[in-house]
């Protein structure tokens, strides 16, 4: 997105020191990159930017207004509410679409957001080691509101802990060791100083939990939930697992309930340039053209579910239209050119929001690169210069 930049970094281009990176990243912790780092970051010139802070500052409006935990009460499932003080999500993350405008232009466009953690500490460490490798001008950086990996680096650690010791805080996930995104954890572990616990591992005593650290039960005071809670219905044996829709004596970083209050749900509520029109399945009366809208289910992970290719007669079929949203299609820009085709980007931003501030901040992102027909995996086999990586924000 900023010529200059990109054409500089695709004549330096070595596919060696591609490799190198890959070995650095894999040897922070040996086997647990289960994913594919891009070849490339991305260059975001200052406009972009700006506009999709614009955009963040006019949905955090409406989730800092005093009616949002009313409006979106019915978002939780009945039986996947979680009791406790949900405050505020700790940590938003908003996901833009690098799209063309009515004039051919690129502009944001939000794709999803969700009130739940991302790869921080993991990108934490990946900017570093892309910024060594990208021989980047010093006026480019991943972190947005004047933050550096220092300061991210504190910030993540204090909103993480709250005010308790980091045996008394955990990471909590089913079955980590076999999730995709499990090097993050232990970039979460060294960053934090805290465990990362299996939901089966969690020891119930009254309304207190523990867990057992090196062999000592220990109380748990404080969660960094990276659970899916509607996920977990598809594990197997879940019905024996501990039951967290019970009230405990444990806070939440964040609580599980912003995951459904702040998703797709939120969407039909949101009026912005750069949020495509949504509607509640249930809701419409007359639909509209249906070529031009994607299907997507309000409980999902990772895309699952998504249809892009609607018919009335898929809508017929629907059993639950009120757990389903339209959201207008939007058309992503092959912008980012590469050694071969160019690839499309997607950029999440995080967004952090410690105890005494009044908002949510911008902090840190990811990003993500496709040359398929959606931005994941499995839309991008055999192909090269797609996967994850960081976006750089001219400062």
């Amino acid at each position: 997105m900023v010529p200059q930049l990109r054409d500089k970094f695709n004549a330096e281009f070595s596919e060696s020191r591609y490799n190198l990176m890959v070995e650095e990243i894999k040897a922070l912790h040996p086997g647990a990159l289960d994913f594919r780092n891009s070849e490339t970051p991305v260059f975001i010139p200052k406009a972009f930017t700006n506009m999709m802070l614009d955009a963040c500052e006019g949905i955090l409006d409406i989730i800092t207004d005093k009616d949002f935990l009313k409006v979106t009460d019915r978002s939780i499932p009945r039986n996947l509410r979680v009791p406790g003080t949900e405050s505020r999500p700790e940590f938003i993350c908003f996901d833009f679409g690098i799209c063309k405008d009515k004039n051919g232009a690129p502009e944001p466009q939000l794709i999803e957001m969700q009130a739940f953690p991302s790869l921080f500490a993991y990108q934490e460490v990946y900017s570093d080691i892309m910024r060594r490798y990208s021989n980047l001008p010093e006026n480019y950086s991943s972190y947005l509101n004047g933050f550096n990996t220092d300061t991210h680096h504190a910030l993540l650690k204090e909103i993480i802990l709250g005010n308790h010791k980091p045996e008394n805080v955990i990471l909590l996930e089913i079955f980590p060791e076999q999730q995709k995104t499990r090097i993050d954890f232990y970039c979460t572990e060294a960053a934090v100083g805290i465990k990362t616990v299996c939901l089966t591992d969690l020891i119930t005593e009254g309304k207190e939990l523990y867990y057992k650290l090196n062999g000592k039960k220990t109380r748990i005071n404080r969660i960094f939930n990276r659970l899916i809670f509607d996920d977990l219905q598809h594990q197997p044996g879940w019905e024996k697992m501990p039951d967290l829709t019970r009230e405990y004596d444990v806070e939440w970083a964040p609580h599980p309930n912003w995951f459904y209050r702040l998703s797709k749900f939120t969407l039909p509520y949101l009026i912005n340039p750069y949020v495509p029109e949504t509607y509640f399945l249930n809701e419409i009366k007359q639909p509209p053209a249906l070529e031009d809208f994607v299907l997507k289910p309000l409980f999902s992970f990772a895309g699952m579910g998504v249809v892009i290719d609607v018919t009335h007669e898929i809508l017929d079929r629907i059993p639950d239209p009120e757990n389903w949203i339209l959201q207008r299609k939007v058309e992503y820009i092959p912008i980012i050119k590469t050694l071969d085709e160019p690839a499309k980007a997607e950029i999440r931003l995080f967004y952090y929001w410690k105890k005494d501030w009044e908002r949510p901040r911008a902090v840190h992102n990811l990003s993500r690169l496709s040359k398929g027909k959606m931005i994941g995996t499995r839309y991008n086999k055999d192909k090269t210069w797609v996967g994850g990586t960081i976006a750089f924000f001219e400062q």
